[in-house]
């Protein structure tokens, strides 16, 4: 039996403790932005969703445990390309993250959760939650003050941001628009954000959601995002079939379907244009000439 004469931890010291933690992460840490994940269509088998959305971002400090860098693998070089695989460790307190996040959510979100994403302002990165630790430090004075958050450089798929803020809403750049040549109609009004609907099967009522990116009424061009089907499943567009517009209750004819690849090939082409300074082709090959 325990000695009834010494406890581990009473209720002011584990006060004190945590108030010490808070106010350490307030001076050494930094200003993140806390975005959380909302599924729209769940797979209840793999537990994924193909299209998530981030609505909200929330402004909480957190401490860097990486202080002397990235963690993980850092840049690979693979014979697919560059891959980015950096890592860090965040330190957020328990507290802190209830005030500023916890209370405007749902019940149910009474801590970090695995697959939400953290945006660090000083490095202009996003970073995504693959584990949450919520029993270190080991309870320290009978008590569990911070959570710890492992997280991995997030891979931007098609997910919609709508956050409100330019420098994180800006990472759907990154993606691929589906473009529609729509056939010509009176009915020319269409709203960029708004969604339309595009049906598969109407016998089935298999449907896709999407979001209008850009429309050109002059020449009935509409490039569309964030593509969702009501089944999960992938799915390939079709000319001749009907899209409908949430907003408007407007039907088009689509004529011909293609892709934009524009930020693919940006990207492409700033890699293209710093290789050309680092590789020096003017070299001849020191073992002979091949004929």
């Amino acid at each position: 039996m325990k000695n009834r004469y010494f406890k581990q931890g009473t209720r002011n010291e584990q006060n004190l403790y945590e108030d010490i933690i808070l106010e350490s992460i307030q001076i050494h840490g930094l200003d993140i932005e806390y975005l959380p994940r909302e599924l729209v269509n769940k797979d209840i088998v793999t537990g994924e969703d193909i299209m998530s959305r981030f609505e909200d971002a929330y402004t909480i400090e957190m401490y860097l445990e990486s202080i002397d860098g990235w963690d993980g693998e850092e840049d690979l070089f693979t014979k697919f390309g560059v891959e980015i695989r950096d890592a860090a460790t965040f330190v957020v307190a328990r507290r802190r993250f209830e005030h500023a996040v916890a209370t405007y959510e749902d019940d149910a979100f009474i801590r970090p959760r695995e697959g939400d994403l953290i945006y660090i302002p000083l490095t202009n990165s996003i970073f995504e939650i693959t584990m949450v630790e919520d029993d270190k430090p080991f309870y320290q004075l009978e008590n569990l003050t911070v959570y710890k958050m492992r997280t991995e450089l997030f891979e931007y798929a098609g997910e919609d941001f709508d956050t409100e803020q330019d420098t994180i809403d800006d990472v759907e750049l990154q993606t691929y628009n589906q473009i529609f040549t729509l056939v010509d109609s009176g009915e020319t009004y269409f709203n960029v954000g708004e969604n339309i609907t595009y049906y598969v099967d109407s016998a089935n009522g298999d449907t896709v959601a999407a979001e209008i990116v850009d429309w050109d009424a002059s020449i009935n061009k509409l490039s569309i995002a964030h593509i969702a089907a009501s089944d999960g499943d992938f799915v390939t567009f079709t000319a001749g079939k009907h899209i409908i517009s949430e907003d408007t209750n407007i039907t088009r004819t689509i004529a011909s379907i293609g892709e934009d690849l524009s930020a693919e090939d940006m990207f492409n082409s700033d890699y293209s244009s710093e290789l050309e300074d680092l590789l020096d082709t003017s070299f001849s090959n020191p073992f002979g000439n091949v004929n």
